[in-house]
Formats: C-alpha cells, structure tokens, sequence
C-alpha cells in the first residue's frame, strides 16, 4: 500500500514537473509568479521543473527498489510538512491568496496527511514485530 502511494504521488509530482517544463509561462501563472526573461526563466526551469522532476523520481524509485520504501516514505512526509508550515505561514503574512494557492494547499494537507498515516502505521508495525525479521512493505529490520 505505501509503495502505491507513494507511486501516485510520484507521477503526481511528475505530472507537475511536465507542466512547469513544458508550459511554464501558464505555470508560473497558475501559482502567481512573473517570470522574467532568462535568470526568471531559467529558474523556474529548475526550481519548479527540476525539483519536482527529482521528487517525482525519489518516490518512483521504490517500485524498482522496495527497500527504498520507507526512506522515501520518511522523505514525503518531512517534505510535505514543511510545504504546509511554509504554506500556511504565507497566508498568514499575505492577503489576496487566489483560489489556486488554496488547492494546492489543500493537497499540500492532504499529502503529509496520508503520508503521516502511513508512516505511523509502517513505524507501529515495525514495533510490534521487534524481536523478529520483520519486512514491512520493501524495509527490512533485524531486531
């Protein structure tokens, strides 16, 4: 179930790096920014492009690699978190927030949610086998 997961949001995140490669002037839109031709470009090329090209591939990697699972798990969640503190703090300190900063905010949520879950859940498992070879979706622990 985690290795699913986390292939959705993998091609999710995929999906998004497509977007902001292939059409990142209506991107940059979506989210309200203004790119500026050459350094703006080139930097959302990268930073929303690129980024998001490499966490689409580091939470891809568990169906070739299942003993990646929990680390990429570990990863999504940490990453998700931070997005919802940061997030949130911006609406705190700005106004006139459109409706498309709120629905990623919102999957923003729903992400760590799901992923906080799953991570509970794969952790307190892994508890309650402690004594055992355990393999919990692709982790293997010794205890």
């Amino acid at each position: 179930m985690v290795r699913i997961f986390l292939a959705c949001v993998g091609l999710l995140y995929g999906g998004l790096a497509a977007y902001c490669a292939l059409r990142p002037a209506a991107a940059a839109q979506t989210v309200g920014l203004q790119l500026l031709p050459g350094a703006g470009d080139s930097e959302f090329l990268t930073v929303y492009g690129g980024l998001e090209a490499g966490l689409a591939l580091s939470w891809l990697l568990p169906l070739i690699w299942p003993r990646l699972t929990q680390g990429a798990l570990v990863q999504c969640t940490v990453i998700h978190a931070c997005l919802v503190v940061f997030r949130s703090a911006g609406f705190v300190l700005f106004s006139d927030i459109p409706d498309g900063t709120r629905q990623l905010a919102a999957g923003e949520w729903v992400l760590l949610i799901l992923s906080a879950l799953l991570l509970w859940r794969s952790r307190a498992s892994l508890r309650a086998n402690s004594g055992v070879a355990a393999e919990i979706e692709g982790e293997r622990k010794i205890r």
